[in-house]
């Protein structure tokens, strides 16, 4: 008896928009579709490749894409219309999260006519928490997947399931759900050969900047912004406060920021928060949009840095492109990086976010369409804290010990190329696939209280940041009797100095008045370095628990408050 070999082709749902960044402007949903394709391009092991899309145009864009990536096999283009056109093909791979629009989109051909497997990139918008829901009650399918590209990713996915499933319990008893669909993790990929340190490059761009031979530079390749990527403030009181220590053997930190603006707000922000919070700092900016700058970045670094404190982010890229150059890292104990970056190669900065009551406010806001979605991440980056004081000591680690960096970084371009280079990840890929296209097999084989208030913090499409997001952060429930005391500032920017500094303001949605937040560290400064816990200062001050105990996070994540030791 013979067995047919798995089916392990997906037809490409194919948009520019989830492709192209060329065309469609620069992030990392776009970058990551597009080195994916290629990828796909070079390493599947396919005898053609399909692309399903609405329009010709998008078809035309497709083959010019194979076509730049050398591809010579049979391309071959099927509308979306008549999807059961792309026969033999059992999959369809579905740029973003698995859709519910999709499975209607299945439903009159049979719901084992296809398979869909989906991916996640960002998983914040509420489109895409929508999505989720909406999918328990659309006609998905057990043999469907959603690709996580990272541990903390699926927990959330499974968050957002678990909601779902409990409302539908609720308001449908006795109702039977469909089985969920597949939630393997597997890792985005990346071209590891397109990131090998160039070094004319990088004798270049040190040259260009001034940088000394007793130098350390410091880099980051991202969209700079503090509401959608990174608060760039923490990275810099940090650099300042390891200073002292590179000062003492003649070195001087050179920070390099790669990326491109996207609000007319920020190039004069970061550059004056750059100014005033780390003086004795070289700041440079490069256009991340030029992949020469982006390629001298890496080249002409000693040391990547990823501070990410954005539920925007899910995975992180931009240190795997660092490690396929051979450099060590030093990054947030955030979502994706909790899986990439391991001791050997970097090091982690713990993180912490708002616990459970303090931020379902800002979820309703954003559900409700009161805030947006840049507000709804700037104000959770704003309850985020990357630990001041650890990011401090790995700077001073990494910069002090260029044995180490060369270990780190050797160790960070084996690791990718290990795991991380698309030649490795298209396989998995193509593995889920094959499983499948194996259970689609089996299932044709065999043919077959409406009134009750919702706890707000637990709305299926809009859960509050501490119930979804619990995965992301080191540690998401500190202990509430915690001590915290001032820290002795120096000459650096005050509280409310600061708060102007990083432009608040600006997105109309501050976290917290500045003069509370000031009359809040004051009693916490009044306990002197016993320190005090949130519930004292908040049964002082006669203020909710979750006032405080925001405006704590908040001048924890700007190192005016620190843990009593």
């Amino acid at each position: 008896m013979t067995t047919t070999p798995p089916k392990t082709n997906a037809a490409i749902w194919f948009a520019a928009d989830g492709f192209d960044p060329g065309s469609k402007g620069i992030n990392g949903r776009r970058v990551a579709g597009e080195s994916f394709l290629r990828g796909f391009f070079q390493h599947g092991d396919v005898s053609e490749f399909v692309s399903l899309a609405h329009a010709s145009k998008d078809h035309a864009t497709f083959a010019a894409m194979a076509l730049e990536a050398g591809v010579t096999k049979p391309l071959r283009a099927v509308p979306l219309h008549v999807p059961q056109q792309m026969a033999p093909l059992d999959i369809v791979f579905y740029p973003s999260p698995l859709n519910a629009s999709e499975c209607w989109r299945r439903a009159p051909h049979g719901g084992a006519a296809w398979a869909i497997s989906g991916i996640t990139h960002t998983t914040a918008t509420r489109s895409v928490m929508d999505a989720v829901f909406d999918i328990r009650s659309a006609p998905q399918m057990p043999w469907d997947a959603i690709i996580c590209t990272s541990a903390a990713v699926q927990s959330s996915m499974r968050s957002l399931m678990e909601l779902a499933e409990e409302h539908l319990a609720q308001r449908f008893p006795g109702a039977v759900l469909p089985t969920r669909p597949l939630l393997p993790v597997i890792p985005l990929g990346v071209h590891c050969a397109d990131h090998r340190p160039d070094p004319a490059a990088r004798v270049a761009l040190r040259n260009r900047l001034g940088i000394g031979d007793k130098d350390v530079v410091i880099s980051t390749i991202a969209r700079l912004t503090p509401d959608e990527k990174f608060d760039p403030f923490p990275l810099f009181i940090a650099l300042e406060a390891a200073t002292p220590a590179l000062a003492a053997k003649g070195g001087r930190f050179h920070l390099i920021f790669c990326g491109q603006f996207r609000d007319d707000t920020w190039p004069e922000g970061f550059a004056e928060g750059a100014r005033r919070l780390m003086p004795s700092v070289s700041y440079h900016h490069l256009d991340g949009g030029d992949a020469g700058e982006r390629k001298a970045t890496l080249s002409a670094s000693d040391i990547f840095t990823f501070p990410i404190d954005n539920l925007q982010e899910t995975f992180g890229l931009a240190p795997i492109e660092a490690m396929a150059a051979g450099l060590p890292v030093i990054v947030s104990d955030w979502d994706g990086m909790k899986d990439t970056v391991t001791p050997d190669v970097g090091i982690r900065v713990p993180t912490e976010m708002a616990r459970a009551g303090e931020a379902t406010h800002i979820s309703l806001r954003y559900q409700g369409g009161t805030d947006t979605y840049l507000q709804y991440l700037g104000q959770m980056s704003a309850l985020t804290r990357i630990n001041v004081t650890a990011l401090t000591a790995a700077f001073e680690r990494l910069a002090l010990d260029p044995a180490l960096r060369a270990r780190m970084g050797a160790a960070a371009q084996v690791r990718a190329n290990a795991l991380y280079d698309w030649r490795v990840v298209i396989p998995q890929m193509q593995a889920l696939w094959a499983e499948q296209a194996a259970m689609l097999a089996h299932a044709r084989s065999k043919g077959g209280p409406q009134v009750a208030k919702l706890d707000g913090a637990r709305l299926p499409t809009a859960p509050a940041p501490d119930l979804m997001f619990s995965a992301y952060p080191s540690d998401p429930a500190p202990t509430p009797r915690r001590h915290l005391r001032a820290v002795a500032i120096g000459v650096r920017p005050d509280v409310a100095q600061t708060f102007a500094l990083r432009r608040y303001a600006a997105s109309r949605r501050m976290i917290e008045d500045p003069a509370r937040l000031q009359a809040i560290l004051a009693f916490f400064a009044g306990a002197g370095d016993a320190g005090a816990s949130v519930d004292e200062v908040a049964g002082k001050m006669r203020l909710p628990r979750p006032v405080v105990a925001r405006a704590a996070l908040w001048l924890l994540k700007y190192h005016f408050l620190t843990e009593d030791p």
